[in-house]
């Protein structure tokens, strides 16, 4: 293979599938890319983030809970969240008509198999009356078939929330209940999740099988309307579980995915770019031009850089992308540009760039034409591997509170987490999938540079 072929793009490919680490770094960026055109596909970029903020659209998923895939290596089985209501599965209507007054009764039988009590349960209700406003009652049926009374509801236009574990006196009535099934106060609360699926042993068991909620709406005006769901919160949800936001941490990090990407690859381009120009012009001129950019450069490098873009964001709030233009800015005279200073000496007093100065090219001809190209080879290692660096700094940013709030991204994820006491309070999931999303890009891309880095550099083929 000729030296032209092997630094080809395609003969780059050929070469890195030889290597099985950097097809392991491939896959897993493609696994990335993958998930990043899923999320722009579907969810626009200026969508993301106001659906993220957005509280209401939330509300029936569950709280803080833990990804599907734990009740795997757990011995005792969570509860995944259970929808009840029109056109749901053990659903059933029955409708009876007295005068003008309307009795709707639906019923939803439903199974249950967790060895631990669901977290909440919400019935949302959309009602719209005339004048007398709607009323609904709702009857709960354990699998022993001990029916229990939840109370009388009277209804408004529009959606309403009934949340049935914030219904104190509901709860100490239920406790009551259990207690004389028990035949004794048990040694553990007895909360409204609780007594409704509990089993009467004296033990803090849920009671298996088949149960059946049973809502009675009475209307009493001709034309008024009502449709509801319930709500039963587990403590499982999907592939990475949810905050306390109740929002679901895998729609954050496919949402995270772009914006990790686009910021370290942006960043690492054109910075690595921009210092091999400087450094190429730096080199060739020499001189008065070489002494200013080689002062401005020791300047950059005194310069406390973190600092500086931690002050600016605090001072101006300023968007992601004005904060990857303020990364840019004050990196483009960085050390690097003493080392491509160095090689473009070098490569300026080979013969090929004596002979185009001799036929009369331009300065800047011979140092896009002649120098540039001739740096990119061993400067490709090392962009690749200074994508992770900047995606690490966009989540160091987030993590600080820095960065832009209308922004999903995996530091953004993470801080919240430390702010919601996801730690404290044992919600490991919340910190561990972001954080592996990081190291995975980590992974990814040093792979791949590692893998570059023995192609371009021949002494490491031997190693």
């Amino acid at each position: 293979m000729s030296v032209s072929e092997e630094y080809s793009l395609r003969g780059i490919i050929r070469e890195l599938l030889h290597y099985k680490s950097a097809v392991i770094g491939l896959l897993i960026l493609l696994f990335l890319v993958g998930i990043s055109a899923y999320a722009i596909f579907f969810t626009p970029y200026s969508k993301s983030g106001q659906l993220w903020n957005e509280r209401e659209i939330w509300l029936k998923y569950p709280k803080n809970a833990a990804p599907e895939w734990v009740n795997y290596f757990s011995s005792k089985k969570l509860p995944r969240t259970i929808f009840l209501g029109h056109r749901k599965e053990g659903h059933s209507e029955e409708k009876l008509r007295n005068g003008a007054i309307t009795e709707l009764i639906y019923t939803d039988k439903f199974y249950f198999d967790a060895d631990d009590f669901p977290d909440d349960i919400i019935i949302f209700v959309n009602a719209t009356y005339a004048r007398s406003r709607p009323k609904m009652e709702v009857y709960w049926t354990k699998p022993s078939g001990d029916t229990l009374y939840l109370g009388k509801y009277t209804l408004r236009n529009g959606t309403n929330r009934i949340y049935l574990t914030n219904n104190v006196r509901l709860e100490g009535d239920l406790a009551e209940h259990v207690i004389k099934k028990i035949g004794k106060k048990p040694n553990f609360v007895i909360s409204l999740n609780r007594a409704l699926f509990i089993s009467y042993n004296g033990k803090l068991e849920t009671e298996k099988g088949r149960y059946s909620a049973r809502l009675k709406f009475t209307l009493r005006n001709e034309g008024d309307k009502v449709s509801y769901e319930t709500v039963i919160y587990g403590k499982v949800y999907g592939i990475a579980g949810t905050d306390d936001q109740r929002r679901p941490l895998d729609l954050g990090l496919i949402w995270g995915a772009p914006i990790a990407l686009a910021f370290g690859i942006t960043a690492s381009l054109i910075i690595s770019f921009v210092q091999l120009i400087i450094a190429a012009i730096s080199g060739y001129y020499g001189g008065r031009v070489d002494s200013i950019i080689q002062r401005l450069t020791e300047v950059y490098m005194i310069l406390p850089f973190l600092p500086i873009l931690i002050m600016i964001s605090l001072l101006y709030g300023m968007s992601l992308w004005k904060l990857l233009l303020m990364v840019i800015l004050l990196s483009i005279f960085g050390t690097s540009v003493k080392t491509y200073r160095v090689w473009t000496m070098q490569i300026k007093s080979y013969p090929y760039v004596e002979a185009a100065l001799a036929y009369g090219a331009g300065n800047m001809r011979i140092i896009l034409l002649y120098i540039v190209p001739r740096l990119l080879p061993p400067i490709v290692p090392t962009l690749v591997l200074s994508i992770p660096s900047y995606v690490f700094l966009e989540a160091a940013l987030s993590f600080l509170g820095l960065s832009d709030p209308n922004v999903v991204s995996w530091g953004r994820i993470v801080e919240e987490a430390f702010s919601g006491g996801a730690l404290y309070k044992g919600y490991y999931h919340w910190v561990l999938m972001p954080s592996i999303m990081l190291v995975l890009t980590a992974i990814s891309f040093a792979l791949i540079g590692l893998a570059l880095d023995r192609i371009v550099n021949p002494r490491l083929r031997e190693m």
